[in-house]
């Protein structure tokens, strides 16, 4: 199984239609979320597998680490290029335009594409990733035409933190984060005690909380997201990042390592 290799889903052309999540037999999809395909494990991806992009309607998958010259039935090529030298390890400004992957190097080569990323830890238990999810979808879903409008290709994309590997390549600090064009729309990382993501891993685990206009949201509401995404889009640059060795704070720490020792009642390591 591949450990870069999964499947990148484009909610904006997404038709829901839920053939990749009955396509795949290695369990990468969640089944709970059928027919919207939510990567669960995409560490399960089987290295260089197009099956589902392949029968996917309207080309909405991409994958992360793509490196040949495949073609989605109903979408457009993704070309092989040099790996983005951010230090986010995602793959190339072609590719970050339909996969909504790191944009940077699409923001420097002129093109105008708003790449729109959900990172979360949990959507089946922890009430404050399914809740943002939801407000999120809905604003993605209410500022879409007005960026076409202006002439900006938005790629929307949801990508669970499984495993710590995943987790560190995404740079991943608190959950759940939402990303436009590769920077955080939260300006800073406030946290509390989460009882669904502590109970999921049995540990003490704290995740985000948001902060507006002087509140504080477990599950951020919608005019801070859309104020967000468009004063990230529209606003002044924001200031390179520095690319410092980066490290997962000891809250996820703790959190990857009771999930991966958290038995269930089947007996099994549903951590794993």
């Amino acid at each position: 199984m591949a450990k870069t290799w999964y499947p990148v889903i484009d909610y904006v052309l997404c038709a829901e239609c839920g053939s990749c999540v009955t396509k795949c037999s290695h369990g990468v999809y969640s089944k709970v979320k059928a027919p919207v395909p939510v990567v669960e494990k995409p560490e399960a991806c089987v290295d260089h597998c197009h099956g589902c992009g392949n029968i996917c309607p309207s080309g909405a998958i991409t994958y992360l680490g793509e490196d040949t010259a495949w073609t989605p039935p109903h979408g457009k090529p993704v070309m092989p290029e040099a790996p983005c030298g951010c230090g986010c390890g995602t793959a190339s400004a072609s590719a970050a335009a339909s996969t909504g992957g790191c944009a940077c190097e699409s923001a420097a080569a002129g093109t105008k594409t708003v790449a729109i990323d959900y990172l979360y830890l949990d959507l089946t238990s922890c009430e404050r990733c399914i809740g943002t999810d939801q407000v999120l979808d809905e604003v993605v879903a209410a500022i879409t035409p007005a960026l076409k409008l202006a002439g900006y290709q938005v790629a929307y994309q949801k990508t669970e933190m499984a495993t710590a590997d995943i987790a560190l390549q995404h740079r991943f600090q608190s959950s759940p984060t939402i990303r436009v064009n590769g920077r955080d729309i939260a300006t800073a990382v406030a946290e509390n005690h989460c009882g669904c993501c502590s109970a999921i891993s049995n540990s003490d685990v704290d995740c985000r909380v948001f902060e507006y206009e002087g509140a504080t949201y477990e599950v951020p509401p919608k005019q801070m997201l859309a104020e967000g995404i468009l004063r990230a889009v529209f606003g002044s640059p924001a200031d390179a990042q520095e690319q410092e060795r980066f490290q997962l704070p000891d809250n996820l720490i703790s959190f990857f390592n009771g999930k991966t020792q958290q038995k269930c009642a089947c007996g099994g390591n549903c951590g794993e």
